[in-house]
């Protein structure tokens, strides 16, 4: 192994050690429609999350939902007020994850009355969109899960206040 090769080698090391040990920041949106909130199912696994993802760097947290949005399902959405900063530190298969979520209000550009009961079609093949009601919030798995008592309680105050 030459100097240029194990400088090059240790350099892909911590450059994989770096990736896999960094803050992931992800913009996540709160949709909600009559009495129902919009979430994205794991096909796979089955639990929920609220739809967003991973903000890149240089970008806004708002543009990033935009574009997460549009990306995993065509929808154009209207990014309002952030509504809550959530940290979350777990394990994965893959090893020791750590995530803050910036979860923000979102509103369906052009929504019309009744349009919850349109499905929202995924582009993705390994989620799918569900628009859970204010009573089932509690009885589904959500992800992270000390988010699930947040949008609970929140969800019931933001639909009476529609």
């Amino acid at each position: 192994m030459t100097a240029t090769t194990a400088t090059t080698a240790t350099t892909a090391m911590t450059n994989m050690t770096h990736t896999t040990n960094q803050i992931e920041i992800i913009a996540r949106g709160v949709m909600i429609h009559t009495n129902y909130v919009l979430l994205c199912r794991n096909m796979k696994h089955g639990y929920h999350f609220l739809p967003g993802g991973h903000v890149e760097f240089g970008e806004p947290a708002a543009v990033a939902l935009k574009r997460e949005f549009t990306e995993e399902c065509g929808l154009p959405v209207a990014v309002g007020k952030l509504l809550l900063t959530h940290e979350h530190i777990y394990t994965r298969k893959s090893g020791p994850r750590h995530e803050v979520n910036l979860v923000f209000h979102v509103e369906r550009g052009g929504a019309v009355a009744g349009e919850v009961s349109q499905p929202i079609r995924s582009k993705e093949p390994k989620i799918e969109f569900d628009w859970i009601s204010s009573a089932e919030l509690g009885t589904i798995e959500l992800r992270p899960r000390s988010m699930q008592q947040w949008l609970a309680t929140r969800a019931a105050t933001w639909i009476s206040e529609a």
